[in-house]
């Protein structure tokens, strides 16, 4: 098997020495994390006597973590590699040129501008010859002949121009890309525990044998082994495809991917393999290897393909054989791919390019025939002028005298050519695009090619994501039910009775992961920092807004004291903490969907703070008056309840019998605001004729109301909002394979797009691209966030990541 950190790693003896250090190797650890399930925990047992005695071997505590001794920490990034993905080498000034030189329009132009130099400094000898019927040439000839070379030499001038100023622009905006990745690497950071304390550190100065802290929401930053979990799910799908969520624990899948996503639950790992040497490195090496091979193929030709594939398959045996465990079907796909690039240009052209390159082909080829034609007529009017007319012979020694002529009606015609052909279409085109890119500069739109944004001038169509695109990705508390009165806007602490407001308080502060939190405003003026989980964060504003503070709850009640926690999931759609009462018995504080918690509540507080009978007509009113209003004003309800245990210790694992029974506390609906300059955009864009949808994950109700509010439908318009569900067995037939005629029936009228998918995000986008209703072809621009929006960004004419929207 091959390893790709040898070039990077001094001399094999030096190596080998340093990895005798520790118990395992960087191939030991790669194989380990190559295995799944059963056979991973059979590996960990057998060689390493289970994951603590693992931990001894890499000289690491499973509860205190490393030391954060800096030279131990710079042997284990020599050892084991950093966590760092080496980024493609960028193209150089002189491959942006040569790029910029394929343009059909400057060839037209380099073509006829190198004729007519050379030619201009052509002389073919000849003389005065009466017999020949020549007149000797004037003045105004010679003077025009001598300046004959400035038509050429100013088309190739303003070629260079139009050339350096593309490929400067490409360069600075290639640059200006890398600082933002790098910006944005060195700003993530993840939770690690170093000599007992939990830290958040750069996610590119984790080693192996760190221990990590996982949890709901959380990138995976490095390959690690579980050490300790509370009903761990991971999504896998970016790695393996498989779109289920994998539960881990130590008995059934302690292995942890990087680049995976956690769906539920928390958690401790080893980390035990980072970088290029991390699954998703292998991924990543593997990838570069094969673009590279793929540029040397076609540099060798068609011939030397077919043997060169057949060495590849084996020089790279070993690292095809580490993915297959990740993607089966994923050599299937790349052969595909490999076939279709054969069919497919290597780069699509954009609408602007498109139309001048026909429009330069149309005028060459036009100028073409006219130059053609003027050649041709000025020969045959010498010829018949002089041999027809005045019946003059061919003389030998006037043919120097003749080539003369048809040489200078060849140049008239080159003249002809070069006339017609635009020179100062590119550079006025270039030019202009370049201050668009500098005036979206201004923006905060951060442009990677010059032709995107007149890609975006010629849109017809935007698909958006809702949250944090057309919404602040700001959770916020704006109604609240407590006590028998709906409270439409925020209530004052005064109106509260002392007992509710501790009892909502306590429930919010201690019932939520220690994680989300809220910090302070970067700049002064700045709206507060939501930091963690945005639901948790809205409840722990509406604290705030009550003028309460959490922290002293929480400095009271800290994380250590917590007797049972059920954390969050999609089952339970409920998180409940318990803590010990100071006079005995327990407490357990409980939230979730309001329709989940409400069911399990038999009691609800008055306006006095006192425990009420709560029965199903009850309820059913609540949801009438109070859930369903707010629910069509696309606030997302949630419910706050609570239960004392005071006759023993009950039986904690069985969830049906702890989760019953609850007090009910307060009703809150959560808004995520929409963006206050959205509304006045989206009616620019319709007066522009540009249609908007709103493609979200959200539920239909909430995406309908943020769609009224942003002005994307109207009441009274005959336009569809449909659910991605209902929106696949529309467009689909039995067999399952999307139908463009169903789809051209649906997307005109389409407005809404509830959860959907990424796949249906990405059909959606190929569908009305490649939909012949209507005259032209619809331009489609995407907006998101560039994680579940990746596919149909890539695939949209023009796609605008949001870099702030998801945090």
């Amino acid at each position: 098997m091959t390893n790709p950190t040898e070039h990077t790693l001094p001399a094999n003896s030096i190596l080998e020495s340093r990895e005798g250090e520790f118990g395992c190797t960087v191939m030991d650890l790669r194989k380990l994390m190559e295995l799944r399930s059963s056979d991973a925990i059979d590996h960990i047992n057998i060689h390493y006597g289970g994951v603590t005695s693992l931990c001894s071997r890499l000289k690491t505590n499973p509860v205190e973590g490393l030391s954060g001794n800096p030279a131990d920490l710079e042997k284990r990034k020599q050892v084991f590699g950093q966590n760092l993905i080496p980024p493609k080498k960028p193209k150089t000034f002189l491959e942006l040129v040569w790029e910029a030189l394929q343009d059909v329009t400057l060839i037209i132009l380099e073509i006829a501008a190198i004729i007519s130099l050379v030619l201009s400094f052509y002389r073919p000898p000849g003389g005065e010859n009466e017999q020949c019927g020549l007149a000797v040439s004037s003045p105004e000839d010679e003077g025009e002949a001598e300046a004959g070379w400035i038509e050429g030499a100013a088309i190739l001038f303003s070629v260079i121009i139009v050339v350096l100023v593309t490929a400067f622009n490409d360069w600075s905006k290639e640059k200006q890309f890398r600082g933002l990745q790098n910006r944005i690497e060195k700003e993530q950071k993840f939770s690690v525990i170093r000599n007992g304390h939990i830290i958040q550190l750069p996610v590119a100065e984790i080693v192996v044998g760190d221990i990590a802290q996982i949890k709901y929401g959380d990138l995976l930053p490095a390959d690690g082994i579980l050490i300790q979990g509370n009903d761990l799910k991971i999504d896998e799908s970016s790695l393996t495809g498989e779109s289920d969520h994998v539960k881990k624990s130590l008995e059934r899948d302690p292995m942890l991917l990087s680049g995976t996503h956690v769906m539920e639950g928390s958690g401790r790992m080893v980390v035990t393999a980072v970088g290029i040497n991390s699954q998703t490195g292998i991924i990543f090496t593997l990838l570069g290897a094969s673009e590279g091979e793929e540029e040397e193929k076609k540099k060798k030709g068609k011939k030397q393909g077919v043997p060169e594939n057949r060495n590849k398959a084996k020089t790279q045996d070993g690292v095809a054989l580490e993915i297959q465990p990740l993607n089966s079907q994923e050599g299937i796909d790349s052969e595909e791919k490999e076939k279709k690039a054969a069919k497919l240009p290597k780069k699509e052209k954009s609408v602007l390019q498109g139309k001048l390159t026909r429009l330069a082909v149309q005028i060459g080829k036009a100028g073409l025939i006219m130059s053609a034609i003027t050649v041709l007529i000025l020969i045959l009017y010498f010829v018949i002028d002089n041999f027809a007319i005045q019946r003059r012979p061919w003389l030998a020694e006037c043919t120097p005298i003749y080539v003369q002529y048809f040489v200078k009606f060849f140049i008239i015609g080159v003249t002809v050519l070069v006339v017609a052909v635009p020179e100062g279409l590119p550079l006025a085109v270039t030019i202009s695009l370049a201050y668009s890119v500098k005036k979206m500069m201004k923006d905060n739109n951060l442009v990677r090619h010059l032709d995107a944004c007149e890609t975006m001038g010629n849109a017809t169509a935007i698909c958006s994501d809702k949250t944090g695109t057309l919404t602040m990705n700001r959770m916020s508390v704006v109604q609240a039910y407590i006590g028998d009165t709906h409270y439409h806007q925020i209530p004052s602490p005064d109106d509260l009775v002392p007992k509710v407001l501790d009892l909502i308080v306590n429930g919010i502060s201690i019932n939520s992961a220690y994680t989300s939190k809220i910090l302070p405003p970067e700049k002064e003026g700045g709206l507060p920092r939501q930091v963690g989980n945005k639901t948790e964060c809205a409840l722990l504003g509406f604290v705030s807004d009550l003028k309460q503070d959490y922290h002293a709850v929480r400095s009271e009640v800290p994380e250590e004291k917590l007797y049972k926690v059920y954390t969050f999931n999609s089952v339970r759609k409920s998180m409940s903490t318990v803590t010990e009462k100071p006079g005995g018995g327990y407490r357990m504080h409980s939230k979730g969907a309001s329709e989940i918690i409400l069911r399990k509540c038999n009691r609800i507080l008055d306006k006095k703070g006192e425990a009420m009978p709560f029965k199903n007509k009850d309820r059913d009113e609540m949801v009438r008056t109070v859930i369903e209003p707010m629910a069509c004003e696309g606030l997302r309800t949630l419910c706050i309840a609570y239960r004392d245990f005071n006759d023993g210790e009950p039986p904690w694992d069985n969830e049906s019998e702890i989760l019953t029974e609850l007090t009910c506390i307060a009703v809150v609906g959560i808004e995520d605001p929409v963006r206050p300059e959205v509304p006045d955009a989206i009616a620019k864009c319709k007066r522009a004729g540009i249609t908007v949808r709103m493609v979200t994950g959200d539920n239909i109700n909430t995406a309908r109301a943020i769609a009224t509010k942003c002005g994307i439908v109207t009441p009274g318009d005959d336009f569809l909002c449909l659910e991605g569900k209902e929106f696949n067995r529309l467009i689909r037939n039995e067999k399952g394979e999307v139908e463009q005629e169903k789809l051209d029936e649906i997307w005109p009228k389409l407005r809404v797009l509830a959860r959907s998918s990424p796949t249906d995000k990405h059909t959606l986008v190929k569908g009305i691209i490649d939909s012949t209703v209507g005259d032209q072809r619809q331009v489609v621009a995407v907006t998101g966030d560039g994680t579940n929006d990746g596919p149909a960004l890539k695939k949209a004419d023009v796609g605008f990541a949001m870099v702030s929207s998801s945090a």
